[in-house]
Order: C-alpha cells, then structure tokens, then sequence
C-alpha cells in the first residue's frame, strides 16, 4: 500500500503492504521542505509544512511503525494496551488526529542511576507515543536546522565518539588548560513550561496537553508543573531544543570572528554537550568562574534550569576529568590522553561479577551468552580511545572470576582437569574460555568468550559540525560516512 502526503488512509489495506519506501521518501521531502523553510525564516511556511507533515498518511504510518518496533513496543501505558496486531496497528493510525485529542496520564516507572538513586520515568500509552513521534516527524528538522553544531546528543548521525574527539580537538593543544564541567540539575524535570510553550515551534494545543497530562503512581494521580518527562519520546528533542542556544550566547561574549575576534580566540572559550552533560573550556580559571560560568547560570535560568552546585567544577586539564565514560587528561609530557574512565571500568567488572554469580548452576555455553554482548559492547563503545592495555586488564579480571566460577562448581577436582573441561587453546591463545553446546539442527557447537582486547583500536572520524541529515545538500556525505562504517547510520 501507498499513501501519499495528505492522502486518506485505505485503512481495508493489510499492514504488510504498506511500500515504507514510498512512505519515507514522502516524510523526507516535506521534512526538506521544512528545512528551507527554517534556513530562509519563513516561519509561517514552517507552520504550514508541519501540519502538512502531522495530518498525512504517510507521516502517521511511520509514526505508528516507530513506536511498534522499537524497544518499548512492549511496555504498556495507564490503559495497558499494546499494539501489537496488525489490525491494532491500522486502527492506531486511523487514531491519530488532532482533533478531541486528550493525552492520557503517563504510567511513572523508577530505574536505576549510577550513584544509586532511581531515575523517574513517565510511559505513555501507545496512542500518545504515536502522536508524540508524528509531531517529532515536524519538529526535528527544525531543531536540527537551529541547533548548536558542538551538541551531540539525541541527534541522528551523530554520536558520544564525536563529542570525545571534538573534545580531543579543543584540548590537544598547551592552551586552554581548564575546563567547566556543567551539570544541570534535575534538567528534564525542571524545564520551564511557558518557556518550552513560548520558543518551541510546535503545535501549542498539543504541546500544552502532553506537558500538562501528569502521572500515575501507585493508582495516584499528580499533575506536572514544570519539566518534560524522561521516557516520551519527544522528550530528547525538547531538551535539545532547551538547550540549543548556549554554544550562540558564549559566541556573543567570545567572537572567533568579527569585531573582538583577537580578544574571543585567546579566551579559548569552546562548549562540547551532550544531551543535558557538558563541559566548557577556556585559558584559564578566572575566565571560567568570573564569566562563563555566571553566564550559563543566566541561560539556564530562563529556563527554569540551575547548575548543580555539588556536580559543577573547574579543573585543571593536567589533573583530568571524566565526560561520557573516558577520562580526560594532559600528562606531564604534554600529551592529551583519553582512556575509559575508572568508573566505567569499575561499572563493567561489576556487573559481570553479578553475572558470574548468578549463572553459578548454569552450563558454561549459557554464562558465555550472556557475557558477550556486555563485554563486546563495552570494548566498542570504548575502542576509539586508548584503550588497549585497560582492554587487557578488563580480560584479565574477567578470567579470574571465571576461573573462580569453574571451581566453584568442581571443588573436588583439580586445575588440570579443570583446564581441560573449561580452557583451550586456539591458535596462539591460551586459557580461552569456552562452552559446547548445540545449534538448531542439533550439531555440535562450541562458543567462547569474546576478549575485549580483540577490538581493534581505531581513531573516530568526528561528524561534520554542519551536519543537517534533513537537507538533501548532505546526503551526498553521509552516504560516504555511511559507507565507510555501516554502524554510524544507527547511531
């Protein structure tokens, strides 16, 4: 099935013939067409466009298609429903309309954070998931289009190994040697409503319903007052767009061009952000404390957003910092370094001594599944750095827990035999851990541990800063980025 922008949906069509080809490229023309839009000011063209975009067929049945096969496609909102037929798909779409729409209270979850504390989150129902990422359809061109160009967070093409290497490329050089590390407080919690209803370009009846819809906890409802909740899936581009704007007013105060361009390049003022993390450099101390940080405490407060006075430093780019899992550091002989940091390293071997624990009764092949995908993942989110010997030390680690788990279960027996049922050598290598076990048609198969420190380690190309994946003028680039590695078109 075909649906044209603004075409009435066959709705007797089954869902597996629908031509997502034909409706992609649909979105994707009037997604270019907003983008001009944005770039020549033509803010009422811009409106036009986006209720052009959120009323067509074709931008609904991409909507319902995201929220239907993504990760949370299982998660039920407040009614429990999950669209997860065919037909609940096509009547989803038939759903979504402006008119008498009322979103339903968001179902409250809590997950874990790092330093231990629960981090709230706010589920939709899928209906409301569906609306939210129809409208997204409309307001990330423009976000994209007005963006900051060093903020790289929740923004198709671009990445945490792009906001590492631009930090390399701001700190490599003897200046600047100090750096604000910004954390924002509570920042989708706190984000001013009427700001957010002032300067995002989005339909404001939606807008003022989604922000105010509240939640249910324990059969409880509460209102929201303030702040965008963490879980929807407009949320990131709202805190983006929150957000977007602080790169310009530090420009203002520090030209690289211009009028006192000589006084703004010798600040060696430049921000890197990601999401709501971000750290800010200059020459020195006093600048950071005297004028850029009183200057982000101002921006931020338009918002409804303050500067967490606990996590907020100035440090010394010799003494090191930590942003997005690696550390940061100039060593004494000059040189920039960039590794995982310890945190990091500390988090991974946790878990995997958690899950070392709980596999204790299970067969190794099982416990070698259930590795892999942390040890691999880290190791490549991690490969972009120096990372070699941390690599090597992390195996190291992981093989004494496993040699630990191995005698856990054969006390009685001794190392040899041990080695022998749980260790072999393939190749070069030695002390490989593995487990047989066998595939679908019932053959032997044996399965081992990916070592991480056989992730080759390979310098990230950082994104262009311009990038604007919804202006047809760079698919010609992302193409070749694309080409030269398939995974960046996922991140």
């Amino acid at each position: 099935m075909t649906a044209q922008a603004g075409a009435i949906l066959n709705t007797s069509s089954a869902w597996d013939a629908v031509d997502w080809r034909t409706i992609e490229d649909n979105v994707r023309r009037l997604q270019a067409r907003i983008v001009k839009a944005v770039q020549q000011k033509k803010w009422n063209k811009v409106k036009a466009l986006q209720h052009l975009l959120t009323h067509s067929a074709s931008g609904k049945l991409l909507a319902v298609r995201r929220v239907t096969v993504n990760d949370g496609r299982k998660t039920p909102g407040v009614d429990g429903e999950l669209w997860d037929t065919r037909h609940k798909k096509l009547q989803g779409v038939i759903s979504l309309t402006a008119r008498g729409y009322r979103p339903m209270p968001l179902r409250r979850i809590y997950i874990p954070k790092a330093n231990g504390k629960l981090r709230p989150l706010g589920i939709p129902t899928m209906r409301d998931r569906a609306m939210q990422a129809l409208y997204l359809l409309s307001l990330d061109p423009v976000a994209e289009t007005t963006a900051d160009q060093n903020s790289y967070g929740f923004r198709q093409g671009r990445s945490c190994a792009d906001a590492i290497e631009q930090c390399f490329t701001s700190l490599c050089h003897k200046n600047p040697s100090w750096v604000l590390e910004g954390d924002i407080k509570g920042c989708f919690d706190n984000i001013s409503h009427q700001w957010l209803l002032d300067n995002v370009p989005l339909n404001k009846a939606i807008l003022h319903k989604w922000l105010k819809s509240g939640y249910l906890e324990k059969q409880v409802f509460y209102d929201t007052i303030s702040g965008t909740p963490q879980g929807g899936i407009i949320s990131p581009a709202l805190s983006n767009i929150t957000l977007d704007g602080l790169e310009r007013r530090l420009r203002e105060v520090f030209p690289v061009r211009g009028k006192g361009s000589e006084r703004g390049r010798a600040a060696q003022v430049h921000l890197i952000r990601y999401a709501d993390d971000f750290i800010i450099t200059g020459h020195s101390e006093e600048l950071l404390r005297m004028t850029v940080k009183p200057l982000v405490e101002s921006f931020l407060a338009e918002r409804g957003l303050v500067l967490s006075s606990e996590k907020t430093l100035i440090t010394h780019i010799e003494k090191g910092f930590d942003f997005l899992g690696q550390n940061i550091r100039r060593y004494p002989h000059g040189k920039l370094f960039i590794k995982p940091a310890r945190k990091s390293v500390v988090s991974v071997l946790a878990k995997v001594k958690q899950i070392v624990r709980e596999y204790l009764g299970s067969t190794a092949h099982l416990l070698i599944n259930r590795l892999n995908p942390i040890v691999r993942g880290w190791a490549n989110y991690h490969r972009h750095v120096v990372s070699k010997r941390v690599f090597a030390r992390l195996d190291a680690a992981i093989f004494r827990m496993l040699w630990g788990w191995a005698y856990a279960r054969h006390r009685r027996k001794g190392a040899g035999w041990i080695k022998q049922k749980y260790f072999d050598r393939v190749g070069t290598r030695d002390w490989w851990f593995f487990g047989d076990t066998v595939d679908a048609q019932g053959s032997p198969l044996r399965v081992r541990l990916f070592h991480a420190a056989s992730v080759r380690i390979v310098r990230h190309v950082k994104v262009r800063s311009g990038l604007n994946p919804y202006d047809p003028s760079w698919t010609p680039y992302l193409s070749r980025r694309y080409a030269v590695a398939p995974h960046r078109a996922r991140s």
